[in-house]
């Protein structure tokens, strides 16, 4: 099994945290779209003839480009890759994007699932945030998705914003509740170097939220929506009873999958792929930068996105994977957080508890080794 991810970096306007690539150079659209075809076409053997199980739209903002875009590339990965019968096929979205007829139109197309940057319901954190919705257009399009014949919807919240407080996430959360989609992501707001936001904390326009509180939000979070019914599968995400992100799944599992477009990344299980974070570069088809993985970083990875998850890590692949003496590294400084309750081991596995997902980045450094 494997996956293809495909980077569109079109943005209507520049959201202060965010620190992906991406560009308001609407005008070369067209001209991206005929150059991730081409890549896809180019790449054609990076999976090995694997069967692809999820396409991911992801950017930037893919509910820039045009449905018969979206067509386009779907047709060319349907034409050289092997994409599975019932494959999951995302694509990410603004809610002021999508109108009733845009939805409609993607159905068509063959999306299936639909991510949505919501962030927030309130407005004055959407304006702080420079997002393009407002609260009640985040509602609506959820609604008209729904009425678009979407059942396996994703939205995306944020919390720890300057200044918030609990009661403020609260509503937040019920708010998200209320819509029943079947897949909530719900992140602490970073302040990555780069970004404007970076910049303000540097500045001092903003001050960051007390950690405390910030604890706190996040186990509200977690007790409303495993009391609702939601699986939390990894430690930013909830689903619905089966209803996880098969393709972010795809890389908390180590599977292989081919990244398309402009700063995209691809991985095949030894090497990490990198596109330049350039049109011009893109277009001029400059050679992917590949990174040789050693031991030790791999390691680090499968100890990393194995631990997010609900499911953890399998002590015997990890032995078979990387040997005795990392085993016996990983085993010597879990230790401690094995008798202080942070971690447990069940069968084969070891994972986080609940008292050990609320430390989990301190947990996990531990347990790496570069």
């Amino acid at each position: 099994m494997s996956a293809v991810y495909i980077h569109i970096p079109f943005c209507k306007t520049r959201c202060i945290y965010c620190g992906f690539f991406s560009t308001t150079s609407l005008a070369e659209r067209e001209r991206y779209v005929d150059a991730v075809c081409e890549e896809l076409d180019s790449r054609r053997e990076y999976l090995k003839g694997d069967p692809v199980d999820t396409v991911y739209f992801g950017g930037g903002t893919p509910s820039q480009l045009s449905v018969a875009h979206i067509r386009r590339i779907l047709d060319s990965v349907y034409y050289i890759y092997n994409v599975r019968e019932g494959a999951e096929i995302t694509m990410e979205g603004n809610p002021d994007d999508l109108t009733p007829e845009y939805l409609c139109q993607l159905r068509e197309a063959g999306i299936n699932r639909l991510s949505m940057g919501v962030q927030s319901f309130d407005d004055a954190r959407l304006r702080f945030l420079h997002r393009r919705h407002d609260a009640s257009q985040a509602v609506r399009a959820v609604m008209d998705a729904k009425h678009a014949g979407f059942d396996n919807i994703s939205i995306d919240l944020m919390f720890g914003f300057p200044g918030q407080s609990l009661n403020e996430w609260k509503a937040d959360v019920q708010q998200a509740l209320a819509l029943d989609v079947q897949h909530i992501s719900a992140y602490s707001l970073m302040y990555d170097d780069g970004t404007l936001l970076s910049r303000m904390l540097d500045d001092g326009v903003v001050t960051e939220i007390d950690e405390e509180v910030s604890l706190q939000m996040y186990e509200y979070l977690v007790d409303a929506l495993t009391s609702a019914g939601y699986e939390h599968y990894e430690i930013s995400n909830f689903c619905q009873p089966g209803r996880f992100s098969r393709h972010n799944s795809c890389y908390w599992r180590g599977v292989h999958y081919l990244g398309v477009g402009a700063g995209a990344h691809s991985y095949d299980g030894e090497t990490r792929q990198y596109n330049a974070e350039s049109l011009a570069d893109y277009f001029a088809k400059k050679e992917p930068i590949t990174e040789s993985l050693s031991q030790s970083q791999r390691y680090d990875e499968f100890v990393f996105t194995g631990l997010r998850t609900r499911e953890g890590i399998s002590l015997s692949e990890l032995r078979r994977s990387f040997g005795e003496s990392l085993l016996r590294y990983f085993m010597d400084n879990a230790d401690s957080h094995l008798r202080e309750g942070r971690l447990e081991v069940e069968a084969d596995r070891i994972k986080l508890t609940r008292k050990g997902v609320f430390v989990s980045n301190d947990v996990m450094s531990d347990l790496m080794y570069v």
